[in-house]
């Protein structure tokens, strides 16, 4: 496996990523690292791999566009000096221009999302061991959906930035897409944004593949 003994592993988002984590930091006992994807991270290190010691934090906030994390990348992320650093953003760059359609001010566009995205990344990829990008998503299977078609060209940009800059790539659509074949949406999401325990799986899975967990290393 890419992580290795007594790594700082911080996880980086919005509400998919906070899901009611402990503040100022979510990490410690009691369900600080929140009710999602993190959560289920740490626990499947901690049970698979308890001798490596790897210290998982989690700094999602509820809301979030890529335009907030920039305001508090370097209290977040830089100060707290991860090893690895995982960022999924953009459900909420995206999701404004349709719930607030209205409120442009609100609204962050193809070319702000990956500039700032872009300038985050090349600043800390260089100060981390491993840096992992996951894309954004809309629990939704037709590809046509106008979100969803919106979402994948923010996905997109995630992956390019992801090859420019030697990251970790996690297509996190493709990944609830192959359990949207035979899952109704709403099983996975009822408002096709927030994972249920099986969608937050999903994305625990998908970062987890990416970076060689291997789930039955104790069966060998």
């Amino acid at each position: 496996m890419k992580l290795e003994k007594g790594q700082k592993l911080l996880f980086i988002g919005d509400s998919i990523t906070d899901c009611d984590r402990h503040r100022p930091a979510g990490e410690g006992l009691f369900g600080a690292l929140g009710k999602g994807y993190v959560g289920y991270v740490d626990a499947l290190l901690q049970a698979v791999y308890p001798e490596l010691g790897i210290r998982v934090i989690n700094m999602g906030c509820s809301g979030h566009t890529v335009r907030d994390l920039k305001q508090r990348w370097n209290e977040d992320v830089i100060d707290r000096k991860p090893d690895w650093l995982v960022v999924m953003i953009g459900t909420n760059d995206v999701w404004r221009q349709f719930d607030t359609p209205f409120i442009p001010e609100g609204h962050v566009y193809k070319d702000e999302y990956e500039q700032t995205l872009q300038s985050l990344v090349a600043q800390t990829r260089p100060l981390v061991k491993g840096l992992v990008l996951m894309t954004p998503f809309y629990i939704e299977s037709n590809a046509q959906d106008a979100m969803r078609a919106a979402m994948d060209e923010y996905g997109a940009i995630v992956k390019k930035t992801a090859n420019k800059n030697d990251c970790l790539f996690i297509d996190t659509q493709a990944a609830f897409n192959t359990v949207l074949k035979e899952l109704y949406a709403a099983t996975l999401a009822w408002d096709r944004v927030h994972p249920t325990a099986a969608g937050h799986m999903v994305l625990a899975k998908a970062f987890l593949k990416s970076v060689g967990f291997e789930w039955d290393r104790d069966d060998k």
